[in-house]
């Protein structure tokens, strides 16, 4: 009788990823703080799990994929890729009671929007940009931004991925969402997506084109 086992490494990740990344099963990433994906593609392989940090306002922990990167989260039924809160035993026993534990997972794109939060006046033919609500302006701008002119726009690819406990309060009345889709256009799939116990929307869309399938 041979066996063997496999022990998986906590690699921490606290710093904006700004190179092409691959995030792999072996290994569970430990997030914190407001991390930024900029003018990279990060690629996450079926089965990885991802642990976020618990914080509120200026200290939460969020995953955001700016104009400029993609994300490739691809897993199977038999494989999902999990984001969850650090704390979670992950054996059953966190039920919806949990949630506002971290933040969530945001998406920026630059498909085009209707309209911005603050209500300003466009002018005809203008392009419309808006920020995420709540998200510390000490943040670059581009971490921030979303909205453009492109309803083809590619902001990567997510399938088969969970995303538990989240929805920490950034600001009074300023929550993030499980999954927030900023101006994301319809280049990028987006499908078979599970939110779990998010204290604010599970998946809120500010404007763009994209099609999502499967959400539950």
């Amino acid at each position: 009788l041979l066996t063997a086992a496999v022990y998986a490494a906590d690699v921490d990740v606290t710093s904006n990823i700004t190179t092409d990344t691959t995030w792999t099963s072996d290994n569970v990433y430990h997030l914190s703080g407001f991390i930024t994906v900029n003018g990279a593609a990060l690629t996450i392989e079926p089965g990885t799990v991802i642990k976020a940090a618990a914080g509120t306002g200026t200290d939460a922990t969020a995953l955001i994929v700016s104009q400029t990167a993609t994300i490739n989260a691809v897993g199977f039924a038999s494989a999902p890729i999990i984001f969850t809160a650090e704390g979670d035993p992950m054996d059953g026993s966190w039920g919806p009671d949990e949630g506002s534990t971290w933040g969530g997972l945001i998406i920026l794109g630059n498909a085009p929007l209707n309209s911005d939060r603050n209500k300003e006046s466009w002018a005809e033919g203008a392009t419309i940009t808006d920020t995420v609500e709540g998200i510390p302006t000490f943040l670059s701008e581009s971490s921030r931004v979303f909205g453009g002119t492109d309803p083809e726009d590619n902001s990567g690819s997510l399938s088969y991925v969970s995303i538990r406990f989240g929805g920490s309060a950034l600001a009074e009345d300023a929550e993030i969402n499980g999954l927030t889709l900023g101006g994301v256009g319809r280049g990028t799939q987006i499908d078979h997506i599970e939110v779990f116990a998010n204290s604010d929307d599970s998946i809120e869309f500010f404007g763009g084109t994209v099609d999502v399938k499967y959400a539950v």
